[in-house]
């Protein structure tokens, strides 16, 4: 048993690193889908206009899902998007109902928790802020 605690006591942080890039990896597709119809378009077509509400939503997406999957300030940004998520939560969701799998707020709730976590972990040994301590 200590065997294995051991095992994964080394493997925590990697997985941080892992959790932290495909975090990034997905978030930044929801931002790369409002801002430019890719890599599917949005529910009814076309993009949302970057001087909006929802532009500026799709920009901290795009952006801060690239910095988080780099790991790139990861602390900082990963609070921000925690707090935009929230936001989100409340501004779309929960007017939906109390429960989020009424409301389809899972997803928010998710993203809101795990940048939280992020932002106090931090990005994992394979992050650019890792390299850049090493420096």
């Amino acid at each position: 048993m200590a065997n294995l605690k051991s095992i994964a006591a080394a493997a925590a942080p990697k997985l941080l690193s892992v959790m932290r890039i495909i975090l990034g990896f997905t978030f930044s597709a929801h931002g790369a889908q409002k801002l430019l119809g890719f890599p599917a378009p949005m529910e009814g077509g076309g993009t949302v206009p970057l001087a909006s509400f929802m532009g500026f939503a799709g920009t901290l997406e795009l952006v801060g899902g690239l910095l988080i999957l780099v790991g790139l300030f990861t602390r900082p940004v990963a609070f921000i998007l925690s707090g935009m998520m929230a936001v989100a939560y409340f501004m779309v969701h929960a007017k939906g109902g109390f429960w989020p799998i009424v409301n389809h707020g899972e997803l928010a709730v998710v993203y809101c928790f795990v940048f939280l976590y992020l932002s106090a972990a931090g990005g994992g040994p394979w992050s650019l802020d890792a390299a850049i301590r090493k420096v």
